[in-house]
């Protein structure tokens, strides 16, 4: 067998090739090189964020992510998002975040090597309102109970305000009644006051933070019921022996009221166990009549309400009924003195009006010839018979224009009766059958016989000064009879009257086809 020797070039070649193929070596490998995207769409929950891997440290990137913490620099040990793998910019939804809270972003890259992390960013969530649990309610009364609220989450944003608010509709706000209870996280009581008997309250504890105010669970509580509450009303003699009275329900202490109306005694603090009205159940006002009553015997009265707690009294008020009693001295403008009587809740002067002149001192035309008399559509004022000594003993007579004339023909503090405060006095004597004989002065001097039924107990003393008809003429005689005007006009024609006659007790309130608006009355004056 024949060899061939290895030549010395090719023996060097050799030599070459063998380096060449011992010193080819892989390149090295290190970590990701990577940077951090910016932070957005950052809500109170979530955000979005990613990186850019720009070199897989020649080893592949077999996962990435951006990894999250409240502290510096987290790591994949911290919370992270697994965004597949290789280089090149990847996104990543951050999700499970905090309201409020401050966070430390770092993208991530991790292959053969190890892991590496891109710069590090921050950014804040979004706070939320607070959330806050509503306490049972305790410690209730009629008008105030205890309740509280438990905040268990501030919604990342410092608390503010806290307490509870209430109403009687249901879901109260912070825009209704309230408590304030201090700031911060931790629980908290309320004191609620201010409350109404027997009524029942919706209530949820509320926080409030930069975000506005959250509210806890409603809770519903009624206070107690208690007796009602009720003022009495001023008392007024209405007849010899009734009067007018009442009462008005303020409250009912949260439980309807089943009775009311006033009860009185001779004795202070009557109860119902005494004389009593019944008038109607509910609140609000009501009008009560006493009756049985006695003149010149002090009654005492209160009005009374009662409910299913009890029975409640108002304030004491005093009455007795006086038939008279005798009222102040005035003077007219012409310098004129007449007394004056108190008649029940009236005070009347006692002499016919003599006044020559209005209020204001202007005149009042005298007028004695008949035709002009009768003609009149103005104020004026005769004598009877055009006698001055008539008009000394039983007062002017005035026709129906002078009466109402704005100008006033009673002193200050005076005025001429109305129908309604004639009628006043007319049912508290007794009515129309036997007014007239309490009202009329007793005797022969300025009535004629039989002056009947004059007794004169109310102390009025009416006299009989008689009329001058519209039609100018004088009619009957002084003592026959007397009528009296009162302000308020029937019709265009004719004004209202109060008539009273020698032969008879009665006082009759009256309008008169012989006793026009031009006709010549009496006048007496009523205290304003």
């Amino acid at each position: 067998m024949k060899t061939h020797p290895i030549t010395p070039v090719l023996l060097c070649l050799l030599l070459v090739m063998s380096f060449t193929f011992s010193c080819k070596k892989d390149p090295p490998k290190a970590l990701p090189t990577l940077s951090t995207s910016s932070l957005t769409n950052i809500s109170s929950t979530a955000a979005t964020s990613g990186g850019e891997i720009s070199f897989d440290g020649n080893s592949p990137v077999t996962s990435r992510g951006v990894c999250w913490g409240i502290s510096h620099t987290p790591t994949i040990t911290d919370s992270k998002t697994n965004d597949g793998n290789g280089t090149g910019v990847f996104t990543s939804a951050i999700t499970g975040l905090s309201p409020g809270t401050t966070y430390y972003f770092r993208a991530y890259a991790t292959n053969s090597v190890g892991t590496s992390y891109g710069n590090q960013i921050t950014g804040t969530t979004h706070a939320v309102l607070p959330t806050v649990t509503t306490t049972a309610t305790s410690s209730i009364t009629a008008s105030s109970l205890t309740c509280g609220g438990a905040i268990t989450f501030d919604g990342g944003s410092a608390i503010s305000a806290r307490g509870v608010c209430w109403s009687i509709t249901q879901n109260p706000t912070t825009n209704d009644s309230k408590t304030n209870d201090g700031t911060g996280p931790s629980s908290f009581i309320s004191s609620v006051t201010g409350l109404s008997p027997g009524t029942t309250y919706y209530i949820r504890a509320y926080a409030t933070n930069s975000m506005g105010s959250g509210y806890g669970n409603q809770v519903s509580a009624t206070t107690l019921a208690v007796a009602p509450t009720i003022n009495t009303s001023l008392l007024n003699p209405t007849t010899e022996t009734t009067a007018s009275g009442g009462g008005e329900v303020a409250s009912d202490g949260g439980s309807a009221v089943t009775s009311r109306g006033v009860c009185w005694s001779t004795n202070p603090n009557p109860t119902v166990l005494n004389n009593r009205t019944l008038d109607g159940t509910g609140k609000g006002s009501f009008t009560s009549t006493l009756t049985g009553l006695i003149t010149n015997i002090t009654y005492y009265v209160r009005a009374y309400a009662a409910n299913a707690v009890g029975t409640s009294y108002g304030n004491e008020n005093t009455i007795i009924i006086y038939l008279n009693t005798p009222g102040p001295n005035v003077t007219d403008v012409d310098g004129n003195l007449y007394t004056s009587v108190k008649i029940g809740s009236q005070t009347w002067t006692v002499e016919n009006l003599k006044a020559t002149r209005y209020r204001n001192g202007t005149p009042i035309a005298h007028v004695t010839d008949g035709n002009t008399w009768k003609n009149l559509t103005t104020g004026a004022y005769c004598d009877f018979l055009n006698n001055p000594a008539n008009g000394t003993t039983y007062g002017h007579l005035y026709n129906f224009y002078s009466v109402t004339d704005e100008r006033q023909l009673c002193p200050t503090g005076w005025h001429v009766p109305s129908h309604a405060e004639w009628t006043t006095l007319i049912n508290f004597l007794g009515g129309e059958d036997v007014a007239g004989g309490k009202l009329k002065e007793t005797g022969y001097q300025r009535w004629n016989i039989p002056n009947a039924g004059a007794s004169n107990a109310s102390g009025f003393t009416a006299v009989g000064g008689s009329w001058r008809g519209d039609d100018a003429l004088f009619y009957y005689g002084v003592g026959y009879c007397g009528f009296y005007w009162s302000s308020s006009q029937f019709d265009n024609n004719n004004g209202w009257n109060l008539g009273m006659w020698e032969s008879s007790a009665e006082a009759v309130l009256r309008y008169s086809t012989y006793i026009k608006k031009n006709g010549g009355l009496s006048v007496r004056c009523v205290k304003d």
